[in-house]
């Protein structure tokens, strides 16, 4: 996907709620293109569910306008309703009905009538897999297959932007895995935006990813931009043979590292070696001809890379 060529699907300016004296939402601008899938993070309070309340007409913004597909929300909320699919981290399923029941009934909620709305029930049944569900009473289900019949409904009347919160909670990692999948598939076609604490999950689904703290964003970009672009210095591990007093004293010497920690639990003489540095460049050839110099036998030289949950405990900490 090009950016610059691509459409865009949803864009907030200036919005700001305000529930008395808390300023839930400060100031947010972003813009989110058709296509894309888009991760919206933040800790607890950070604005994230309120956003997404007014986003999907739930409530109304103190200030500043939100346009879906170019409609403005507060002009044409009913039109913008019809544009959006939403599924709450409380997945709004009833559970005596079955699947075909109450997929049917929502889909009548949203005007589908006929065989377009037969149309709909038997494309949702095939990209969300409940097809051998379709008679199963929905309480009956298990977490996974909720999830989907709350995905079903959230795009039975085939939205053009569709808003996930908290898709994966409660999920095993297989059911994890398959959820994943799906926001993909769905995310070819449609936008998607994607709330989650699972930050693994937004680092591996998402396109572009915007962090907020207290109401105010805090950071914006792709995985890879985030990771590289608040990496402080880098970090290195090792798997050597050899003296531990040796080990310390030797790759100390080595210009930019700032911290070793050296775990000697190993067996028969082996150490694992995490090395902190805050050298922009790869040391790994220093690292390397210094355990070749000092006679080491050597397993393992990684360099590892600043993930999104560090990204994000670095923003999003409370004593900042």
């Amino acid at each position: 996907m090009n950016p610059k060529s691509t459409p865009v699907m949803l864009t907030v300016n200036g919005l700001n709620k305000k529930f008395g004296q808390v300023h839930a939402v400060n100031n947010l601008n972003f813009e989110v293109r058709k296509g894309e899938v888009f991760g919206f993070l933040g800790p607890n309070g950070a604005g994230k569910s309120t956003t997404m309340r007014i986003i999907t007409c739930f409530i109304p913004a103190t200030s500043g306008n939100v346009l879906v597909d170019g409609i403005d929300l507060a002009v044409n909320n009913l039109e913008v309703r019809r544009r959006i699919g939403y599924l709450p981290e409380s997945t709004p399923l009833y559970s005596d009905m079955t699947v075909r029941e109450y997929l049917t009934f929502v889909g009548k909620v949203r005007s589908l009538k006929g065989a377009k709305l037969k149309s709909r029930l038997d494309e949702m049944f095939t990209v969300c897999g409940l097809t051998k569900m379709a008679s199963r009473q929905i309480g009956k289900l298990s977490k996974g297959y909720r999830q989907r019949v709350g995905l079903a409904q959230a795009m039975i009347h085939n939205p053009d932007l569709l808003i996930l919160d908290e898709p994966m909670s409660g999920l095993d990692p297989n059911q994890i895995i398959e959820i994943r999948h799906l926001i993909k598939k769905i995310g070819e076609e449609k936008t998607v935006i994607y709330c989650s604490h699972i930050l693994s999950e937004v680092s591996a689904t998402c396109d572009r990813i915007l962090i907020i703290r207290e109401g105010r964003i805090v950071a914006s970009g792709t995985p890879e931009e985030l990771t590289k672009g608040h990496e402080s210095g880098s970090r290195y591990t090792l798997r050597v043979k050899g003296e531990k007093s040796s080990i310390e004293s030797n790759l100390s010497a080595i210009e930019g590292i700032s911290n070793i920690d050296i775990n000697d639990s190993l067996k028969n003489g082996w150490h694992s070696v995490q090395i902190h540095t805050t050298a922009k460049d790869d040391i790994g050839e220093s690292l390397f001809n210094c355990i070749v110099k000092s006679g080491w036998s050597l397993s393992e030289l990684r360099r590892d890379q600043t993930s999104l949950e560090e990204v994000f405990t670095q923003l999003t900490r409370s004593n900042q």
